[in-house]
């Protein structure tokens, strides 16, 4: 059972039915094999030793007549040599004898030898033993390649026997026509076997199939994807306690969410008073002692940083929070252009003339804030934004933004799109590590991907793939 390790689930139940059918199969064809040879081998058997044992009386009426003195009853007791038909010699009674399937025939009469076909030395010396002592007796055996069934018949005269062999050709034909049917049945049977096992294993876990969709959707962040399950009397209790765990986990969600949206607002205020307070002093930066300026353009950024956290927790809880947005139709080419330009103070988007008109359903502020998101981070962590591209491809449309830096080592690719995730040999310490998270979440609601690779040329190159027309 090793070998099935590694197999699903489907193809072990697919696996199991297939064998199922092939011993079943197997076992049907051995009994008919055996029963259906054995009771052809016999029949032809016996039918040899009739054809033989009409053979032999035939010839002993042409060699002897009717009026021969020996009975079975009075053999080897009041017979002696019993007289021949006058002028009938033994070649010309053997070669008068009916025509029958025999490849040979042979007589031991008074001591000698008279043959058509076929070498006495060629006959087994027990068979031979038996049919001269008076007892019928047959035996299969090959002669010149061929397979026949040799039989001997006792004659009336003592000592003298006809002896026959009989081809089993036809007979090993219909086994060989028999064994290959036999084989191409349990083929069959093992692919219909195959088939009913596909078959059985879609309908037996087609629940199981709708709680792994289920399940992912939950796992990308559909937390409202529930069970429809809760009635089907063997999986109604599963059903129940997934739905009742997707809707705990989406009430803390939901709660952690409102906590997070809540803190947000209620920093924004005191921090739009100290930003203002610090662009205030920063104003008069001049007027400052030397040992106070450092301080505080430390302070200045710090308060950047926060600032920008704060903008970010307001997004994500937004999302958390259930924001479903606005769909519209939008011109993906213009939308990139603006927002990936506007962000980096420079004109950085090519478009290729296949991409020019490519639209889809977006909300405009998400799709924005993904790009300026990605410009922003290369502009600021990774050396300044080389370059965003937008063409046909993928999904519908791919855009790929480009920047300078070190690059992102292959461990840390996944981890930066998680909240508070940044790559630990990215050179991207500087981040609050959640621009990119917001960046996988707004993706992910206009039903696109998005990964990181290395820049042919160096650096980190951003794809996205979004369904476009």
């Amino acid at each position: 059972m090793r070998l099935l390790d590694g197999t699903s689930l489907r193809g072990r139940v697919t696996i199991a039915y297939g064998l199922l059918a092939l011993g079943l199969s197997l076992v049907l064809a051995i009994v008919t094999w055996s029963i259906v040879s054995n009771y052809l081998t016999e029949q032809r058997r016996e039918s040899a030793i009739s054809q033989t044992s009409d053979n032999a009386a035939a010839f002993r009426f042409g060699l002897y007549g009717a009026s021969s003195p020996c009975t079975p009853a009075r053999l080897r007791v009041e017979c002696g040599s019993a007289e021949r038909r006058p002028g009938v010699t033994v070649m010309d009674v053997l070669n008068s004898l009916p025509t029958s399937d025999s490849a040979a025939s042979m007589v031991y009469v008074d001591s000698e030898w008279y043959s058509l076909t076929g070498r006495p030395e060629d006959l087994p010396q027990d068979l031979l033993e038996s049919a001269l002592t008076g007892t019928t007796a047959d035996q299969r055996m090959v002669v010149g390649g061929q397979r026949v069934v040799a039989v001997g018949v006792p004659l009336e005269q003592p000592g003298n026997a006809l002896f026959q062999w009989h081809p089993l050709g036809e007979l090993d034909d219909t086994l060989q026509t028999l064994r290959i049917t036999l084989i191409a049945a349990t083929i069959a049977t093992l692919l219909v076997g195959l088939a009913v096992g596909r078959l059985a294993s879609t309908l037996a876990l087609r629940p199981l199939a709708e709680l792994t969709k289920v399940a992912d959707a939950v796992a990308r962040g559909r937390l409202d994807a529930r069970l429809d399950a809760e009635e089907d009397r063997d999986l109604g209790g599963l059903a129940r306690s997934f739905n009742q765990t997707a809707a705990n986990l989406e009430r803390r969600v939901a709660a952690d969410a409102r906590f997070a949206g809540d803190v947000s607002h209620e920093l924004r205020t005191p921090l739009m008073t100290m930003l203002n307070s610090m662009q205030l002093i920063q104003n008069h930066r001049d007027e400052l002692p030397e040992a106070v300026r450092e301080p505080v353009d430390l302070l200045g950024d710090d308060l950047d940083r926060f600032r920008r956290l704060v903008i970010d927790l307001l997004e994500i809880s937004r999302d958390d929070g259930g924001d479903r947005g606005s769909r519209e139709i939008v011109r993906i080419a213009d939308l990139v252009r603006a927002a990936a330009d506007a962000t980096a103070g420079r004109p950085i988007t090519t478009v290729e003339p296949r991409a020019e008109f490519l639209v889809m359903q977006a909300d405009k502020r998400r799709l924005e804030r993904v790009i300026a998101n990605l410009v922003e981070n290369a502009e600021d962590h990774a050396g300044g934004c080389k370059g965003v591209t937008v063409a046909p491809g993928g999904l519908g449309v791919v855009i790929t933004v480009d920047d300078a830096g070190p690059g992102i080592a292959p461990e840390d690719r996944n981890r930066i799109f998680e909240r508070f995730g940044r790559g630990e040999t990215s050179g991207r310490g500087r981040g609050v590590g959640l621009g990119l998270a917001i960046v996988a979440r707004h993706v992910m609601w206009h039903q696109g991907t998005i990964h990181v690779t290395a820049h042919p040329t160096g650096g980190a190159r951003f794809i996205i793939e979004l369904p476009a027309k």
